[in-house]
């Protein structure tokens, strides 16, 4: 018997015995053995112990790394893919896309919606449970794995990369979200008029049932406010929206918006075309500086009058709603969109981080620099909204409004009642755009990161990964611009609604936590992280992994498809039913592709299970 066959036939004879879901070791001696020749001295000097097994193995390969500076277990990785200028940019960066739209405009409105500051108890319990610990799992899975949202699974599981294929899919639908940023930058812009054209009702596009925003504070008016609209709210439908009766009437195009849809396009294209080197500079102002204008807008949001009306809607605590699961089910939701959770950006932006990176501990301070970031923009929000409602002499639940209404209806009124309405709306509105832009390119980002990854001969070249940057900007400028019509908010609706509805993250996440904790092994996952930062993670994650995620995800899941029902915009507008069908078959094309990848697998590879998924 050789020198190889020995120690490699005890492995393998050690492999037919265990569980057939520890798949994960056969896929680890091949690396093994193809790091090795057969005159290796460590084969000779165990070529006659038959106790030589796999952990052995495991272990003494692990003091080998640790000896090398513990650079990456994987020996085929291409070292030119590169790696952070620094720890800040990492941080920075991740900072930038999970702090986005859904801490101003989303978590406010939510704490408000279900029992104020009671609904802190159900987002805490979740953020515990469930973003830090999925956090946790994408952040150190990508550090491992060294790749791409794809890449990486076939690493840890070959028969789950329709888990990365799903996330490819979302990220197509995720583009769609740069429209924000084009209304964000077309706000900012009219912030600068002498005169905010969302406060009168003397403009070409306001109708005879407008009302001026003076006219909401004057006490010695008092009239039937039935059929009649504010001119804030023609502004937004009226002039930036140019709102079609439908989507079956796309209409004309919106030249202004499709200059601000280029810039938003040519911006991306610029902070990200060198790769990890040009966006982590650019996060040192994008992440940055949102936080200096909610820092104002802050101080002046609590010094204005009204002001702790607003505060006391936002955390007054209804204990009541600690009994609807649906307020649990919400909580668990917002975890998971703030987070940004289970779209496959976390693990492209952690494979930049060098082997030995603490992602651990990055973990917890940037899940808690997120939820804080979510805690303090509800003052930011309702101490506004406060103000307005002691002007209009009503109570806050009148103005208080989510999502675009706040963002673009009854914020920008309450700035123009304040001294000085253009500072404030440009702070405003420049704060939006920035938060946008963040998530924004770092959704691309993760995208090139994952094609490139895929065919690094053909894209691991700076003028070629370019050319494929160029194409991705300049061909989602041109889908896009559909989105620019008179008929676009439907179409974005029905994206919003359909593309990224609650069924696709959840069934991610069970997806990952399945093939990660019962296919690699959560015992091998933690493992991993302790080889990586030195440190072992509790037992707790462990069990969040294996039982606690899977089954809220399920949870939500159920709940989602007995309450659902068919998007409505304005609670008014019914879509035809190839819309709905479209609708569907956005949500589909991303779940689908976990089960049908590995069907797919099986069908054309030959073998039993174990080998193809060892394969």
């Amino acid at each position: 018997m050789s020198s190889f066959d020995c120690p490699y036939m005890v492995a393998l004879k050690q492999i037919s015995c265990l569980d057939p879901l520890h798949l994960a070791d056969l896929n680890f001696l091949v690396l093994y053995f193809q790091e090795r020749n057969t005159n290796d001295t460590l084969f000779l000097t165990h070529s006659q112990n038959d106790h030589y097994s796999v952990d052995q193995m495991k272990d003494e390969r692990g003091r080998e790394m640790s000896r090398e500076g513990r650079k990456t277990r994987d020996p085929t990785r291409d070292r030119d893919r590169g790696h952070w200028a620094s720890k800040i940019e990492y941080a920075l960066v991740v900072a930038g896309n999970v702090v986005g739209l859904g801490n101003v405009w989303r978590f406010p409105y939510l704490c408000y919606k279900n029992g104020g500051g009671a609904f802190l108890v159900p987002y805490t319990v979740f953020a515990v449970v469930f973003g830090i610990p999925l956090f946790l799992l994408e952040t150190s899975m990508g550090q491992y794995t060294q790749g791409g949202f794809i890449t990486c699974w076939r690493k840890i599981c070959p028969l789950a990369q329709g888990i990365g294929y799903g996330f490819f899919v979302m990220k197509l639908y995720d583009f769609c979200y740069v429209l924000v940023q084009v209304w964000a930058m077309f706000y900012l812009v009219f912030s600068f008029s002498a005169h905010l054209p969302w406060t009168s009702c003397d403009n070409t596009w306001n109708t005879e049932n407008c009302l001026e925003l003076q006219f909401f504070i004057s006490p010695n008016i008092t009239a039937n406010l039935t059929n009649t609209t504010s001119a804030a709210t023609e502004f937004w439908e009226q002039r930036v929206l140019q709102m079609s009766s439908g989507i079956e009437e796309l209409g004309s195009l919106s030249w202004e918006l499709a200059l601000c849809l280029l810039a938003s396009w040519m911006f991306c294209f610029f902070s990200i075309s060198k790769g990890i080197r040009s966006s982590g500079k650019v996060a040192y102002f994008t992440a940055t500086f949102p936080y200096l204008m909610l820092l104002i807008l802050l101080i002046r949001g609590l010094t204005l009058p009204g002001a702790w009306d607003g505060i006391y809607y936002y955390l007054y605590p209804d204990i009541t709603h600690l009994a609807n699961l649906k307020v649990w089910i919400e909580a668990g939701s917002q975890v998971l969109f703030s987070y940004c959770l289970t779209t496959g950006t976390l693990n492209v932006l952690s494979s930049y981080n060098r082997y030995n990176n603490n992602c651990y501990k990055d973990c917890f301070w940037l899940c808690l620099l997120n939820s804080g970031t979510s805690f303090i923009a509800g003052f930011v929000v309702f101490s506004v909204l406060g103000f307005m409602a002691q002007k209009q002499g009503v109570t806050v639940d009148v103005v208080v409004d989510s999502g675009p209404g706040l963002a673009f209806i009854a914020y920008p009124q309450a700035t123009a009642l304040m001294p000085l309405p253009q500072f404030w709306s440009v702070c405003f509105f420049l704060m939006l755009v920035l938060l946008t832009v963040d998530t924004h390119f770092v959704f691309v980002e993760s995208f090139i990161t994952t094609v490139t990854d895929m065919f690094p001969k053909l894209f691991r070249v700076p003028v070629k990964r370019q050319i494929l940057v160029l194409l991705v900007c300049l061909s989602n400028f041109c889908l896009h611009l559909s989105l620019v019509t008179q008929g676009g908010i439907y179409i974005f609706q029905l994206i919003d609604f359909y593309g990224s509805t609650r069924v696709c993250p959840n069934f991610m996440a069970i997806s990952e936590c399945v093939v990660v904790c019962w296919v690699f092994g959560a015992d091998r996952f933690v493992n991993v992280i302790e080889d990586m930062t030195g440190s072992r993670p509790s037992v707790f994650f462990k069990h969040c992994w294996k039982y606690v995620i899977p089954l809220l995800s399920l949870m939500s899941i159920i709940l989602y498809l007995v309450d659902y029902q068919h998007l409505k915009v304005n609670n008014v507008y019914v879509y035809p039913d190839w819309a709905y069908a479209l609708g569907l078959t956005m949500t589909l094309s991303s779940v689908l592709m976990v089960p049908l990848w590995a069907a797919g697998q099986m069908f054309k590879t030959p073998g039993t299970f174990r080998q193809v998924g060892a394969q």
